[in-house]
């Protein structure tokens, strides 16, 4: 077996040994998330946590969808949680469960829990539990925390057929009201909700709380080790509490704690990245401002990409914020070794080849990737008309500027040197066409004779064969590196200028064969030479309308 790589595979290494709580049982772990949103960014640290552990020891993990709160729960969420799965490379096999396939079997256990005097039936409203809990010195205890057992039993049945309003009655456990830790204190373990359920329906109108049912499912599951966020981690011995006085599990799953992952300028609450949805502030789960995963691989992020940012940022015990630039790294690393290079022009200004003859289209050799040379090369039509960017001319050069100037030669990227002889106005001043004259000795980009050219190369695209497309630029969603911070409405965080929709680009004639992704797949990327990394959108883009997405621009800033 490999080395541990962090605190966590060293605890389940131990439970491993010999006469330790483990010995003889396969590692089982479970990723159980709540179908009432799409996965995001901080929700892949933990299943690739819980994913990963399992692999390292040659173990087994479940899925289970925590679908015991339906308030926002569907079925849309459990497919695409599905999907999101799959697309970073891990599979649950046959193990795919649901926290309410369990719901008759937990509704036993609190029917025993209340004949062993562990728990009552309670009439406090939310408001005055709080205040029952009392504070950290002076305890408060129910009145009803003595309620005889038979009339507990009677309430609790009464709570399942509908006979109350919801908040008239809660099920309390009966622990410890003097504990220091207030998830002890008497916690409710099931509340009354009037909601149809995602599978359920109108079968059930009381549903457990997650402290209760949550342990309760991992036990009769076989999990061994139950890994989640740091902040359960004051709900431990809560957790151990309903398992072992469950009475019936031989073994017991242990439960770890890990550090949850925070990213500068994003939010990681499901409920606000609703609320964005919601109030058409995004065009949806999937908008690729999102940190969903889904808007992450809408934009361009690849699975491994993902993955090895995971790998990256390790498993901590202690809570801290990661910068987005990592998570853009770990992206560029990838693609800069498996995109291939295309030329597109975002802003685009005609640029004539004034000696070149009328009516000849020659056939370019180019390389699709310089870092790998098995992916071969294409061809790129050149002609009397192109189009450059907009910005690679200036009739009056600032210092240095090294592009297209009257009397300047550059060279064309996988073409010809050309040297400006000047350029077309329209009647405001604004420059419509360069005009420029090409040395037919320097196919290539190199000149027949050795000198030396001191202007930069830049990227064209052939007039005559090129295709329109529609690009979209993003930014971050947030302009508050810490929208979530205190005293923050995340809402006035929100950057205007996140998105930025360049509509007339040209893009080589190769791109209008671009491909959708096929289902589950990573994009196909491009990196638009001296632009970034593009692929094409993938639920706007059509045959007929090119749409392409920036992932990350070619500029690394994070230090490694």
């Amino acid at each position: 077996m490999e080395e541990t790589r962090n605190f966590i595979e060293a605890f389940v290494q131990e439970d491993l040994a010999e006469g330790s709580r483990c010995c003889g049982q396969q590692i089982h772990t479970r990723f159980p998330p709540e179908p009432n949103g799409y996965l995001h960014i901080g929700h892949c640290k933990a299943l690739t946590i819980d994913f990963a552990t399992a692999e390292h020891f040659n173990g087994i993990c479940n899925l289970r969808f925590d679908d015991t709160n339906p308030a926002k729960e569907d079925n849309e969420y459990v497919e695409a949680i599905q999907d999101d799965i799959h697309w970073l490379g891990f599979d649950w096999g046959d193990r795919l469960y649901y926290g309410s396939d369990y719901f008759e079997k937990t509704y036993d256990i609190a029917i025993d829990f209340i004949k062993k005097g562990l728990a009552y039936v309670c009439e406090l409203t939310p408001d005055q539990f709080k205040e029952y809990r009392g504070d950290t010195t002076h305890p408060a205890v129910s009145p009803w925390r003595d309620r005889p057992v038979e009339e507990s039993l009677d309430l609790f049945e009464r709570m399942r057929n509908g006979e109350f309003p919801e908040g008239k009655y809660t099920l309390r456990a009966k622990i410890d009201l003097a504990s220091g830790n207030f998830n002890m204190r008497d916690p409710v373990l099931y509340r009354i909700r009037y909601i149809n359920h995602h599978r359920q329906g109108n079968k059930w109108c009381i549903y457990p709380m997650y402290d209760f049912a949550h342990p309760i499912q991992d036990a009769l599951e076989g999990i061994t080790h139950s890994l989640c966020s740091l902040e359960y981690e004051a709900h431990r011995p809560l957790y151990d509490w309903v398992v072992n006085n469950a009475g019936i599990f031989d073994k017991k799953p242990r439960q770890i704690e890990f550090a949850r992952l925070g990213i500068n300028y994003t939010v990681m609450s499901k409920r606000k990245l609703r609320r964005l949805v919601e109030e058409g502030r995004v065009a949806g789960w999937d908008d690729p401002r999102m940190p969903t995963l889904c808007g992450l691989r809408r934009r361009g992020y690849t699975s491994r990409s993902i993955r090895a940012f995971c790998e990256r940022i390790g498993v901590s015990k202690v809570d801290s914020t990661v910068d987005w630039a990592l998570l853009e790294s770990c992206l560029r690393d990838d693609l800069n070794n498996t995109a291939p290079r295309v030329m597109a022009v975002l802003r685009p200004v005609k640029l004539t080849v004034t000696n070149y003859p009328e009516g000849q289209t020659e056939l370019l050799t180019i390389e699709n990737n310089p870092l790998r040379p098995e992916d071969g090369t294409r061809e790129v039509s050149f002609s009397r008309n192109l189009f450059i960017e907009a910005d690679d001319f200036m009739e009056v050069p600032e210092p240095k500027y090294k592009r297209l100037q009257p009397n300047y030669e550059v060279r064309l990227k996988g073409a010809y040197l050309v040297t400006c002889t000047g350029c077309v106005k329209d009647e405001n001043g604004n420059v419509v066409e360069v005009l420029c004259e090409y040395d037919p000795n320097s196919r290539g980009g190199d000149p027949a004779d050795g000198r030396k050219v001191k202007g930069a190369t830049i990227h064209w695209v052939d007039a005559d064969t090129c295709a329109d497309a529609e690009v979209r630029v993003y930014d971050y969603l947030f302009s508050d590196p810490e929208p979530d911070g205190p005293d923050k409405d995340f809402i006035d965080c929100l950057n205007p200028d996140s998105l930025n929709v360049i509509e007339g680009c040209k893009v080589e004639a190769s791109l209008a064969k671009a491909k959708m992704p096929e289902k589950g797949k990573d994009s196909q990327s491009y990196q638009f030479m001296r632009q970034g990394y593009f692929c094409l959108d993938n639920k706007d883009a059509a045959p007929d309308h090119l749409v392409f997405n920036r992932a990350v621009a070619l500029k690394d800033s994070f230090k490694k």
